[in-house]
Order: structure tokens, then sequence, then C-alpha cells
């Protein structure tokens, strides 16, 4: 049985780049929150990075794993809409227990002033 998928996803790097440059940044303790409001209430579109920084490609798809399922439960819980939301792992993403790391999202959503929908 798998796992009820995320929102749209950013895949592109242009789409990336947009977000990096024109959306607002929030740095916490276990990652960083780029978001970046859109035009429309579709459901926000969710995109996922993590540097080499932060170790090879295992422990990188570790962290990127933890961001992904952090992101999940959190916005079934509470989706947000009309905006575009990149999570930037950090070297101490994986290193902090998994609810320690959904309360610096859910801290990072509200210092972004990510609006709830519904």
């Amino acid at each position: 049985m798998t796992a009820p998928a995320l929102p749209g996803r950013l895949k592109r790097r242009a789409e990336f780049l947009r977000v990096a440059s024109k959306g607002r940044k929030v740095p916490v303790h276990g990652l960083v929150l780029q978001a970046l409001p859109r035009d429309d209430d579709a459901p926000a579109r969710l995109g996922f990075t993590v540097t080499k920084k932060v170790g090879n490609a295992v422990v990188r798809n570790r962290t990127r794993r933890r961001l992904k399922e952090a992101a999940r439960l959190l916005l079934r819980e509470a989706p947000v809409a009309g905006v575009d939301l990149v999570l930037v792992g950090r070297d101490g993403t994986r290193k902090r227990k998994f609810a320690v790391l959904m309360d610096d999202l859910k801290r990072a959503l509200e210092k972004a002033g990510v609006s709830r929908a519904g």
C-alpha cells in the first residue's frame, strides 16, 4: 500500500530559481523554507532540495525523504493553497527528531505567512 501523494511538485530548475529569487526565505533550525505566492487558489506546489554540503547521495536522499514525509503529514492536516514552497534540507535536518522537524516546518510556514486552505 502506497502513501498518499504529496500536492503538486516543482520539478524544473527554473521553478526552483524563481521561488529562490522572488520568494520569501524563512530559515529555521532544521530547514529553510522558501515561499512564493501565486495568483490562484490551487493547492501548494512543493519542491525539495539538499545541497552536496550535507553529505553523499545516501545522506542527501535520507534528508530529502524526511522533509517529504514531514511536509506530507503537515499539509494533510492543514492544506495550503496559492503558493509554491521549496524546502531546503540542512545538515541538521537528518539529525533532528522527527517531531521537532515537523515543528520546525510548522513554524516556518507561519513565519512565511502561508495561508491555510479550508
